[in-house]
């Protein structure tokens, strides 16, 4: 492929954009929005608010609330953006993601930079301002790990997908400090459910794409796993340990049977969905196993919000 010299963009492209002639406004709006990856900022935006309404224990403090999730959303979009500007090379090589914005041609590279950043500074200003310095600093450092080590290390080492689980996790710390400005242990066994539900939701797409992956040159799966054995132990000691974990409020004190019998249900459900894939280790039982995370957790965290008790 033969890129221009200012933005990296195939010639043609280039050519296309400084026309103008074939994009409206409206396409250009709807690229924006897939730069900040919303697909993945809904699950951010509920791993926040189950922080946020845990740590209200009571009444919820709307404005605090509508201002922590509009922030959080600001700079999770601001993180994607950048995210997407520092991979435009790498994404033009797989299927999955040559038509986004950027390796398609479709937005030059400086205004996506731009673009990223100004979310970011203003997501990290509102957390800040409206909320306090802690959640800001929280939601920044998230930002700040996922683009400086996770999103490099995808070229170098399969250990990413462990070093992108650390900042993966924080959406419920950001939602918890906005209330309380500190972080107390059920704050951390949030942070644990997601934690362990980042491995096998990601190894499910990192399998389903490991063609387009290895195109690119990331190292998304462990090295040298061609049956994909390694990848399996992987999601089933993952979705074990899930289990466990998502019950420890109950046992705590601040969630009731309902939660306990739901969550355990939902994590039987989920680890015989990561077995299936250990036994069949095909492309249509790990989208059923990626459908199922997607699933799992706002389902738990929807019945931890419900049968929270006052611990």
């Amino acid at each position: 492929m033969t890129y221009g010299s200012q933005n990296n963009v195939p010639l043609a492209q280039s050519a296309v954009l400084r026309s103008g002639g074939s994009t409206t406004w409206l396409n250009h709006l709807a690229d924006y929005w897939t730069l900040t990856k919303p697909e993945v900022n809904f699950l951010v935006l509920v791993s926040a608010l189950v922080g946020f309404y845990l740590a209200a224990g009571g009444a919820v403090n709307g404005w605090l609330l509508f201002h922590t999730l509009m922030g959080t959303l600001l700079v999770a979009s601001g993180t994607g953006t950048l995210n997407q500007y520092l991979e435009r090379r790498t994404d033009a090589f797989m299927r999955r993601t040559a038509n986004r914005p950027l390796p398609a041609g479709r937005l030059a590279h400086g205004r996506a930079l731009w673009f990223g950043i100004l979310l970011s500074v203003v997501g990290g200003a509102e957390l800040w301002i409206a909320a306090n310095p802690l959640t800001s600093a929280l939601a920044l450092a998230t930002l700040g790990s996922y683009l400086v080590f996770y999103t490099p290390l995808k070229r170098r080492t399969p250990l990413c997908t462990l070093v992108g689980a650390f900042p993966g996790a924080m959406p419920p710390l950001i939602g918890w400090a906005a209330v309380r400005n500190s972080l107390d242990p059920q704050a951390w066994v949030l942070y644990a459910i997601l934690f362990l539900w980042q491995f096998p939701h990601l190894l499910a797409i990192a399998w389903m794409y490991r063609e387009d992956y290895s195109r690119a040159g990331l190292q998304m799966l462990p090295r040298n796993d061609h049956d994909g054995r390694a990848t399996v132990r992987q999601i089933v000691a993952c979705t074990l340990a899930l289990l466990p974990v998502s019950l420890i409020p109950a046992f705590t004190g601040h969630a009731g049977i309902v939660y306990l019998i739901g969550s355990g249900i939902l994590g039987a459900a989920f680890l015989y969905c990561g077995a299936r894939m250990a036994a069949q280790r095909t492309n249509i039982i790990a989208k059923q196993l990626l459908m199922a995370s997607i699933l799992y957790l706002p389902m738990v965290f929807a019945l931890l919000m419900l049968d929270r008790t006052a611990g």
